[in-house]
């Protein structure tokens, strides 16, 4: 599912304009966005969380030419798959 079917189905499970539906998915994940920018945590029970990781420096390699290179530090966002979707997947 991409961000314009969820729309849809906002719009029609709640039976509201794909307009109104567009502006609330947009206020969700605009908040969420903020939040990780902030670096805060979010955690939705019966899905996951969603977190930022840091790494730090490493050493790696260049695919094309096989030589070493070292790799700066990052932030980089991670979710984690809660364990009732797991379960639900799984089967």
């Amino acid at each position: 599912m991409n961000k314009s079917e969820l729309i849809e189905q906002l719009a029609i499970r709640k039976d509201i304009s794909n307009k109104r539906a567009e502006e609330i998915v947009n206020l969700i994940f605009n908040s969420m966005t903020d939040a990780m920018v902030d670096g805060e945590r979010i955690e939705i029970r019966g899905l996951g969380s969603f977190v930022i990781k840091d790494y730090g420096t490493y050493t790696g390699r260049n695919p094309k030419t096989g030589e070493q290179i070292t790799v700066s530090p990052k932030k980089l966002p991670f979710f984690k798959v809660g364990k009732e979707l797991k379960e639900r997947v799984l089967g």
